[in-house]
Order: structure tokens, then C-alpha cells, then sequence
């Protein structure tokens, strides 16, 4: 099958469905992406599964008529629909709506081009709220995110990669922020609350992980230098992802968690890859941040985008090691029972089976498909 996306990014979901796709391969579904613009996540995707990329709409046309597959999933991609009917597509379609901004959103599910999907996918319920309003006509099933249980994990001291970055601190505690360096992910809140942070101790070391294609990157860059953080926020804008686990379980050995300042998500794949490492989460309360961690079990949750009681959830977590110890053991069994890529895909294996039949010669997925 195809999954179609606009954006390359390494981000939440090239990271799930990079999970997927390895997921799938085991139940005979072979999975080929296209995308049309590279962020810098082709090495996340490119060692799992074969990987166009181009804007070229004759180009894409045919990769779609010539590879005849099976099925076709569009991921926030409202211009797929005209190149699937210019490639006279008449297998099942799948959509994905995975943008958490109603305006942005909108393009994507509104008009599907005389196109009849078989069914919405998100991520998440409040996500399935967001789509409700946009459309009636399309069912629309809740599929979360997956993680590799067998890649993310609680690592043993002696399976750290030390020599790596980021390099751990030493007698200080990691505060991470992982993603893109955007409006959505709010990482101006994160600096103010590193700065009051700071102010108030000094066991403590930021880290900021990723932002190297983002759109602010810049402005994020000359405030993170103007105002002098560099101090004590460390900036590693791009970690390749083999060693993403690595980076998780130098946070869980300093006693350090996850802090994300997002203004809104479809989901937060970033919150299950660090609960799964054992490092707690603290975030805002508010959905879905609400649907995946547990708070007080598995990580904390402050009010709103309140810098205050952001820092004393902080504060409470770093300060109590018998608490971070307990959620950290917590969040591991949390993900591993509700989030493993087991779990989840399987029902995305299951509705697959149902539009394309496994026993059929006609349809039955090809190996070089």
C-alpha cells in the first residue's frame, strides 16, 4: 500500500508510521510512502520502506497507476485526490486527518474530489471531535499512535550510549524538550520557564532536541544566544533517531523528565517515547495530552500555558525521587499495555484485511509492491 504525505518531517507521525510500517511487514502488508517536501525525515523512514519524494504531479500520477496497490492512505493531504483520480484509482482509500488546527484541517477533509474514502483514521478522541465538525458524510475511527516497545526502552546503564550526544551532565538534572522549534510547540514558553527554573536552581540542565528544519529555527536560535541561555539550555537540532532511546535514558538516569509546552496535538508521539523510556512527563493539562498521560502516575500536568505552576510541577517532580522513580516505573507499564505498536496496529491490520481480502490472488499484497 501507499501512504501519501506532504511533509518529510521527523516528527510524530513519520515516527508512527515508520512503526507501522515495520509492524505491517510482519502480516505480509508491504508499505511504500510519498511525500513532496523533505524536512529532514528521510532518515527515520528510508531504512524501512522505500521512499518517493517529489512535487512533479506527472511523476506522481504514475508512481500511483503504475504500482497498482492495493490500498492508498492520504495523511492531511487535500491535492492527493486529484492525483488519484487523474491515476484512475479505483481501490480502497483511507484518510487521515492528523492536523490539530480546525483551520488548517479544513482543506484536507472537505473535498475529496469525487474520491470515496473508505474512513477517517485519527489519532486521538479529541481529534475525532475536531474532524466531527468538519465532516458527517465519512466514519471516523480512533487508532492511536504506536510504539516500538522493542526500540523504545527502559535501557540498562550498561546499554547507554555515553559517547553520544547530547553528553550527560554531570550532578545535574535533564529537563528535555524534543520536537520542532515552532509556534504550535510554544518553545517560547519552554524558555521562560527554563529561565525561572533556573533562577530558583542550579541541579539543572535543559536540552532541546530538534528544530534543525523548523520554520523558526532562526528566531529561536537568536533568542536562545540573545538572551543568553546558552548558559544552561543546550540546543542538539538534529539527533538521529537510532539514538533517540539513548538520549531518553540519560534524562531517566539524572533523574530528569520531558517538559512539552504545545499550545495543541492530534496525539504526541514524543509523550509516549519518553514514558515508555521511563522518563516522566510534565506538560499542559488539556487534551490529548490528557488521553495519554496519567497524571500524578505517569507524569504531572500545570494549567494552561501557566509558567508558575508549570515550575512547581517541576519542582515537585525533581525534588522527590521515590516519586520520579515510582512514575517512572509507572509510565513504562502504562505505554507498554496501552501504546505498543502490538496493540494498536493490529487493529489498523484488521481494517486493512477487511478493504483488502489476504486470500484473494487479485488482491493479495505483492512483495514488490
Amino acid at each position: 500500500m501507499l501512504i501519501i504525505w506532504r511533509l518529510l518531517t521527523v516528527g510524530g507521525v513519520n515516527a508512527g508510521w515508520r512503526n507501522r510500517a515495520v509492524y505491517f511487514k510482519k502480516h505480509g502488508i508491504e508499505t511504500e510512502f510519498l511525500y513532496t517536501t523533505d524536512h529532514g525525515g528521510l532518515h527515520i523512514m528510508e531504512d524501512v520502506a522505500p521512499v518517493y519524494l517529489t512535487k512533479d504531479e506527472e511523476k506522481i500520477v504514475n508512481i500511483i497507476r503504475e504500482n497498482q496497490y492495493d490500498a492508498i492512505i492520504v495523511v492531511d493531504t487535500g491535492k492527493a485526490f486529484k492525483w488519484l483520480q487523474k491515476a484512475n484509482y479505483q481501490g480502497p482509500v483511507i484518510v487521515e486527518a492528523r492536523t490539530p488546527e480546525l483551520i488548517k484541517l479544513t482543506p484536507h477533509v472537505k473535498s475529496f474530489r469525487g474520491i470515496t474514502p473508505e474512513t477517517i483514521i485519527v489519532p486521538s478522541h479529541y481529534q475525532k471531535r475536531l474532524v466531527s465538525i468538519l465532516t458527517n458524510d465519512v466514519p471516523v475511527q480512533v487508532i492511536y499512535n504506536g510504539v516500538d516497545t522493542s526500540f523504545f526502552r527502559a535501557l540498562r546503564l550498561d546499554e547507554i550510549d555515553y559517547k553520544s550526544e547530547p553528553h550527560m551532565p554531570k550532578d545535574k538534572k535533564v529537563i528535555a524538550y524534543i520536537g520542532r522549534v515552532d509556534k504550535r510547540k510554544n518553545w517560547p514558553l519552554f524558555l521562560e520557564i527554563a529561565k525561572k527554573v533556573r533562577q530558583e536552581r542550579e541541579d539543572v540542565e535543559f536540552w532541546v532536541v530538534g528544530g534543525a528544519q523548523s520554520v523558526q529555527r532562526q528566531e529561536f536560535a537568536e533568542r536562545w544566544r540573545a538572551e543568553q541561555f546558552t548558559e544552561f539550555v543546550k540546543w542538539f537540532p538534529v539527533i538521529p533517531y537510532q539514538q533517540m532511546p539513548h538520549m531518553y535514558a540519560k534524562i531517566r538516569e539524572s533523574g530528569g523528565c520531558t517538559l512539552a509546552t504545545t499550545k495543541s496535538e492530534s496525539f504526541g508521539n514524543t509523550f509516549i517515547e519518553s514514558m515508555v523510556s521511563g522518563v516522566p512527563v510534565i506538560a499542559s493539562r488539556m487534551m490529548p495530552v490528557t488521553e495519554l498521560v496519567k497524571e500524578g502516575e505517569t507524569g504531572l500536568l500545570y494549567r494552561g500555558q501557566n509558567v508558575e505552576d508549570a515550575v512547581k510541577q517541576i519542582h515537585k517532580l525533581l525534588d522527590d525521587p521515590a516519586l520520579h522513580q515510582k512514575m517512572s516505573t509507572a509510565a513504562i507499564q502504562h505505554v507498554q499495555k496501552n501504546f505498543g505498536i502490538e496493540t494498536v496496529a493490529e487493529q489498523y491490520v484488521n481494517l486493512l484485511k477487511k478493504l483488502v481480502p489476504m486470500d484473494s490472488g487479485k488482491n493479495e499484497v505483492k512483495s514488490d509492491d
